[in-house]
């Protein structure tokens, strides 16, 4: 083989290598939108969510999954109506609950179906035995605001403009000192785990809705914590003829702890991070494989 035969060749190598390189970077640019996307889901699901603080509920976000060590519950609710457990979704398309399915576009997702009752039933799991019945799953979309529908299994379906109504609509099941006291268990029983994976995060993951309240003592001896504000009357309807959900059975407590759980955020933003110097390094790569590999050795 001659020297133009091995320049020939060293320079074909070189070109796979930069293509397979270009569908890294694709993949990776891909990644990024994906965890963006869900990150602002979540957070206007978390606002709109607010918005039941007068009437007596208490928001936990972004908590550890009860037994998986690397998946979150977006939000979890606990008020007047019982325990919600709310999974945000940022789904494009159209969605629809037909026939009892949940739809999306010509596709059933029945996974995340099964995911939310999951994460119900993992939920359910650290609570007492009499309480485990008031845990219920809900789907909030984002990009679907107006939706809502109830799926054979009793998961509620709502769009962000719809989900307040549909808690709201819940009906009342747990007295004041309950709600406190099954809030202050779950504060602690959801982040066990996450805690001991990076301690400085605990005082970030969960806490009260954003506003300030006085303090109130939990029921069952547990750390004060603060209670939601007053608004003339807790646990308070707003009148909606938002049809109630999980009125028909409870919520299915006893499904598999399998479906899907996504990634904590923050192995997220360190594997974004990571993404970044690798994109550093591979574009460094391709600038020697496409001007210098070619002429090496001659």
């Amino acid at each position: 083989m001659g020297a133009g035969d091995g320049a020939a060749e060293q320079s074909r190598l070189a070109a796979e290598r930069v293509q397979r390189l270009k569908r890294q970077l694709d993949q990776a640019e891909r990644a990024t939108k994906s965890w963006d996307a869900g990150s602002v889901g979540e957070r206007l699901v978390a606002d709109r969510l607010s918005r039941l603080i007068p009437h007596g509920w208490y928001l936990l976000n972004d908590v550890h999954w009860p037994g998986r060590p690397k998946a979150n519950l977006d939000h979890v609710l606990v008020g007047p109506g019982g325990v919600v457990v709310v999974d945000a979704k940022n789904w494009t398309g159209e969605v629809s609950v037909a026939a009892g399915v949940l739809w999306q576009g010509r596709f059933a997702r029945t996974q995340s179906v099964d995911g939310a009752l999951a994460q119900c039933a993992a939920v359910a799991s650290v609570l007492a035995p009499p309480h485990r019945r008031f845990v219920r799953p809900l789907i909030c979309l984002t990009g679907q605001p107006d939706l809502f529908g109830i799926t054979n299994s009793d998961v509620a379906v709502a769009g962000v403009d719809r989900v307040v109504a549909a808690v709201l609509a819940l009906p009342p099941v747990l007295d004041q000192q309950t709600v406190v006291g099954l809030y202050a268990h779950l504060g602690e029983q959801l982040t066990q785990e996450s805690a001991a994976e990076s301690p400085a995060v605990n005082s970030l993951s969960v806490k009260p809705l954003t506003v300030k309240s006085p303090t109130v003592e939990p029921a069952g001896g547990g750390p004060p914590v603060a209670g939601p504000p007053r608004s003339g009357q807790t646990g308070g309807r707003s009148g909606s003829r938002q049809p109630a959900y999980g009125t028909r059975r409870g919520a299915r407590t006893g499904a598999g702890s399998g479906g899907s759980g996504r990634a904590r955020k923050s192995k997220a933003q360190h594997d974004a991070a990571s993404g970044m110097t690798r994109l550093m390094f591979l574009a460094a790569f391709v600038v020697f494989a496409v001007y210098v590999l070619p002429y090496w050795g001659r």
